[in-house]
């Protein structure tokens, strides 16, 4: 049996196909199917329950492309219960960063993905927590450069604490900048992800984007700026407190954190565990929280997490 898809553009068909024909390939082995692309004509071949598996995961993809989602991903679609109303209803598929960089929408992908990026609409500072590769830093970093160019902020301050994680800074060759540039290096791939390379190059140049470790924020106020806190459970107690207290007039601060992967040394509490606590009750500060299902990242990766978490217990 076959089945054609037609796409209407370029940009359209790279969407749906996914970065490296990453979902083509996927659907290929997760559907056991055949799967050709040309001309703008996507063909799929096999068995035919197999056939309209695959099937239905592109078309439901390329319906809420059009709509201006980015549909469902390859985690969702090999979830063994299928996607419910409420989860393909308004809350998940409501329009939040979205943009086109070569192609490629940048938006979220889950209901919880698309409640942080609208609660980082709504208020000042918001909190995303949660296990590694659900978009919390990324989708921030889409939702800085998406204000920085609507003019809402003048600036981007990119930030994380330079925890040592089983590693001494002091054996490390080079200067401070070089010590501490590659717990930054997550922030400058988020970043250069979403720009080319000559605007993030000159952005950083004029000081519009800065990446610089926690403890340089110390002493400053942050005004029409949008500042990112990453791996925030690195934190400790002042350290949090001193990068929430940065906060100055027309600015946002986005933190994000993974309290189960904690690298304090020395059993110092994470100033993002304490937060969760002093600031429950504080309006203007929203909490947004991430699960297994949240994970974009390779397919794979929702394996591993559970396969750790029902080791750890």
């Amino acid at each position: 049996m076959e089945k054609i898809i037609k796409v209407n553009s370029n940009a359209e068909a790279v969407a749906l196909y996914g970065s490296l024909d990453e979902n083509l390939r996927f659907a290929e082995k997760e559907f056991r199917v055949r799967i050709s692309a040309r001309n703008h004509r996507l063909k799929i071949s096999g068995d035919k329950k197999n056939v309209d598996s695959a099937n239905h995961f592109f078309q439901e993809k390329l319906q809420a492309l059009r709509r201006g989602g980015p549909g469902p991903t390859p985690a969702e679609a090999r979830r063994p219960e299928p996607v419910t109303k409420a989860e393909v209803g308004p809350k998940a598929t409501a329009p939040g960063v979205q943009y086109f960089h070569r192609g490629k929408i940048i938006a979220g992908r889950s209901g919880n993905q698309n409640r942080y990026l609208q609660a980082i609409r709504d208020y000042d500072i918001v909190i995303g927590i949660g296990p590694a590769g659900t978009g919390k830093t990324y989708l921030a970093v889409a939702a800085a450069i998406d204000s920085l160019r609507k003019k809402h902020v003048a600036r981007i301050i990119l930030t994380r604490p330079a925890v040592e994680a089983g590693e001494n800074l002091g054996f490390l060759p080079g200067d401070l900048y070089e010590k501490v540039n590659p717990y930054l290096r997550p922030l400058y791939d988020a970043l250069h992800d979403m720009m080319d390379p000559d605007e993030a190059a000159r952005c950083l140049e004029r000081g519009v984007i800065e990446v610089a470790p926690l403890a340089y924020m110390r002493g400053r106020t942050l005004s029409g700026a949008f500042i990112i806190l990453d791996e925030g459970q690195n934190c400790t107690h002042a350290q949090m407190k001193m990068f929430l207290t940065r906060l100055g007039v027309a600015s946002k601060v986005v933190v994000t954190g993974d309290v189960t992967q904690i690298d304090l040394p020395g059993g110092k509490k994470s100033g993002l565990v304490e937060a969760q606590m002093v600031l429950a009750n504080v309006k203007g500060v929203q909490f947004v929280p991430f699960d297994e299902t949240d994970v974009v990242r390779h397919p794979l990766v929702i394996d591993i997490i559970r396969a750790y978490e029902k080791y750890d217990h």
